[in-house]
């Protein structure tokens, strides 16, 4: 029943923005996401009800006792909403607008994977050791200069070439990407307790492609809705949707700074306790 009730929930979440086509605030999707809502709502009541009357649940409960488990939740459907999404925008955008072919739109994200692998590998053998969760911040610094990057990159030159300039945007997004995502699992789990991590690593993963899903349906749609009521040339139009969508995810960013904070202010809470106990 509740992976029944998760899965129903996820869905009417997600299907209306991938299939809303033109009625984008028509009554039946805003009927569906706020099914969504509730549908959702009876999970977590009913993994409750479970776990009060002491039988199995897909989640424990007493991850949900704090503040840490839903921010860093909160965090990760925001984030990876972000890379996800932004993926999706900018292959559109050069496939739609100057038409480059499939092999230059690919390796216009080369760079993107290329810096996510060695930021990676840094932050985890150096820079995490050395300072801890303060390394999220410089992966969320790196991820919003690369946005900017881009507006400015999607600003110059002629809507119907290749914008070079978007090049340099990709390599921030990446070393945002590594940077931000290994201090952020590290500091999500560890103030979990032993009989909970496997609870908690299942949620944060759901989390985590949940939010790609949702940003790859949000930016998308935006991106699309936006190009068709733009300028009637298909190059411009492109270029006015890519704008938009970039500029949602300046906020989705600020949001993820902000659920990143309640995180980092939980675990030290956390802390705390601990060592007032062990004292």
């Amino acid at each position: 029943m509740g992976t029944a009730l998760a899965a129903l929930g996820i869905g009417l979440l997600v299907h209306p923005l991938i299939g809303s086509g033109t009625a984008g605030g028509s009554p039946q999707v805003w009927g569906a996401l706020a099914a969504g809502v509730v549908v959702l709502a009876a999970f977590g009541f009913h993994q409750h009800r479970r776990g009060a009357r002491g039988c199995d649940a897909l989640i424990e409960a007493g991850l949900f006792r704090g503040r840490g488990l839903p921010a860093a939740l909160a965090a990760a459907v925001l984030f990876f909403a972000v890379v996800n999404g932004l993926t999706m925008v900018v292959v559109l955008q050069l496939q739609l607008g100057p038409h480059t072919d499939v092999l230059s739109t690919g390796l216009t994200l080369l760079p993107w994977s290329c810096a996510m692998a060695v930021s990676s590998w840094i932050a985890g053998t150096r820079l995490v050791p050395r300072y801890g969760s303060r390394v999220r911040c410089a992966g969320l610094t790196a991820l919003l200069l690369g946005t900017l990057a881009a507006l400015v990159a999607y600003g110059s030159g002629p809507a119907t070439s290749y914008p070079w300039p978007l090049l340099a945007a990709p390599a921030d997004f990446g070393s945002g990407q590594g940077l931000f995502a290994v201090p952020f699992f590290t500091t999500a789990l560890h103030r979990v307790r032993s009989h909970e991590t496997g609870s908690a690593a299942g949620l944060l993963n759901v989390a985590q492609q949940l939010g790609g899903t949702l940003g790859t349906a949000l930016l998308g749609t935006i991106f699309l809705h936006t190009a068709a009521d733009g300028p009637s040339e298909p190059a411009r139009a492109a270029l006015n949707g890519a704008r938009h969508a970039f500029w949602v995810s300046v906020g989705l960013i600020a949001a993820t700074g902000v659920a990143a904070a309640l995180l980092h202010a939980a675990s030290r809470s956390n802390r705390g306790r601990r060592t007032e106990e062990g004292d």
